[in-house]
């Protein structure tokens, strides 16, 4: 007789029992079996089988695909990335070992992905305090999104379940009024005051400002239920961070909530699939999920998955002063976490063309090169004399990849000049730029009584 399929896999069974609120014992007397079978399976000491997986699937009502497996994948792709870190690079770990041990033993592949998460974490941390001389919520916050490539595929996986049930009752709304009996409801602005969302539970009412865009509505109503359906793996994503002050742990839930919202609304096999389908064009991505061009160009940071990764962007969004009020990093990129402020990217100069996507070729003073898009979005209005604030906003990624870009599909990227921008002024090393506002950290100046350069500082040699 044929043996039945079976797996190993442990930590998904533990994550399931945990989310079921039930101990092994519990577990094991709903599915028939011993609780120490459970223990030993939870282990992978013990396989799952093909037959005790459909009882699984039964008894608790889940799906099957989330048990598919996938014999490793996810976590060895998360292995490799974490061991071409500077830190690990040079160790002689092949691929073929980072595949044994997330097979073979993944709770220790996940203790030493946490470890490397917290390390690259802290040391984002560090260079915030380094290069700022102080502690900032706001940087703490980034540091946490930017330690993990801003992906959370719990999130993913939960916004996919909860965008399915809500098709089925008839859209987000209908969802909310039937799992929470709360009814969406529009108010005019003077009654909002300076609220464009407000919930009350009490009443069972979700009130929105009749000011909001059709996208904008349908992002808060999202919002709304991700802080309730996702606030369990959002808690545990951030018990998992080193946020220094509880403001950074909100502004942190904060990011979250905004992630899982943008998941329900762009589940992320829709959205990879039409993602690579339309070049990674934005405004017809918009238009398909109903969303904005700023929400879409979000969603774009996210899509991270082994076996269905997007192209790795990195979003950044400023206002005319230069102000950065937004970095979003997916894929590990050196200007991360300073960027924004080199007046000669063309990105500062889209407010003269509002609404026009401008594509520009960026090199680093190291030598790496960047394609980037940028557009001005509008937030605000609705109304006569509303509030209404114009930003700029920029998806960047490594030369290599543009080629997927619709935006570039029909240029030849080795011929097209590149423009050469800094991280951020003190921390680039081009001496003669004219755009430069102050002197990098580490180079000496030099008087300039008798010589007035192009550039506004002179330096000393290294």
């Amino acid at each position: 007789m044929a043996r039945s399929k079976s797996r190993f896999i442990g930590p998904r069974l533990r994550r399931l029992r945990r989310d079921l609120g039930r101990t092994q014992s519990e577990m094991a007397e709903d599915l028939g079996i011993s609780a120490s079978y459970v223990a030993l399976i939870e282990r992978n000491q013990r396989p799952l089988t093909a037959d005790l997986l459909l009882r699984l699937a039964e008894t608790f009502d889940v799906d099957l695909k989330t048990f598919a497996g996938d014999g490793g994948e996810e976590m060895t792709a998360r292995l490799h990335d974490a061991f071409r870190d500077p830190l690990l690079a040079d160790l002689d770990v092949t691929p073929g070992d980072q595949a044994d041990l997330a097979a073979g033993n993944p709770a220790m592949a996940e203790a030493m992905l946490r470890l490397f998460t917290a390390y690259r974490e802290g040391q984002l941390a560090l260079a915030d305090r380094k290069a700022e001389g102080s502690e900032n919520p706001v940087d703490d916050a980034r540091a946490f999104l930017s330690a993990r490539r801003n992906y959370f595929p719990v999130l993913d996986e939960r916004a996919e379940r909860l965008a399915r049930a809500a098709s089925e009752a008839g859209g987000l709304a209908g969802y909310l009024a039937s799992a929470y009996g709360i009814k969406v409801r529009s108010l005019p602005g003077d009654v909002m005051g300076q609220a464009l969302r407000r919930l009350d539970p009490h009443r069972g009412e979700l009130a929105l400002s009749d000011t909001l865009d059709v996208a904008t509505r349908s992002f808060q109503v999202a919002l709304t239920l991700a802080y309730r359906d996702l606030d369990a793996p959002i808690e545990a994503a951030l018990d998992e961070g080193q946020m220094r002050a509880e403001a950074a742990r909100r502004l942190a839930r904060r990011a979250l909530a905004n992630y899982g919202a943008a998941a329900i609304l762009m589940p992320y096999t829709e959205m990879f699939r039409h993602a690579e389908k339309s070049g990674y064009d934005v405004e017809a991505l918009a238009r398909h999920f109903g969303v904005s061009f700023e929400q879409a160009a979000h969603r774009l940071t996210t899509l991270r998955k082994p076996g269905a990764e997007g192209v790795p962007f990195f979003f950044i969004r400023v206002d005319k002063a230069g102000n950065v009020s937004k970095r979003l990093d997916g894929g590990g990129f050196p200007f991360a976490r300073h960027a924004g402020s080199c007046p000669l990217w063309s990105l500062h100069d889209s407010f003269r063309t509002p609404r026009e996507v401008r594509t520009e070729v960026l090199e680093l003073p190291e030598g790496e090169r960047f394609f980037s898009i940028a557009r001005t979005v509008t937030a605000g209005g609705g109304a006569y004399g509303a509030t209404k604030v114009t930003r700029a906003v920029a998806l960047c990624c490594p030369i290599e990849d543009a080629g997927r870009l619709v935006y570039a599909s029909e240029k030849d990227l080795s011929a097209l000049p590149a423009t050469p921008i800094g991280v951020t002024c003190r921390l680039c090393q081009r001496a003669g730029c004219a755009a430069r506002a102050e002197p990098p950290i580490g180079r000496s100046l030099l008087p300039d009584d008798y010589r007035r350069l192009v550039a506004p500082f002179a330096f000393a040699d290294r």
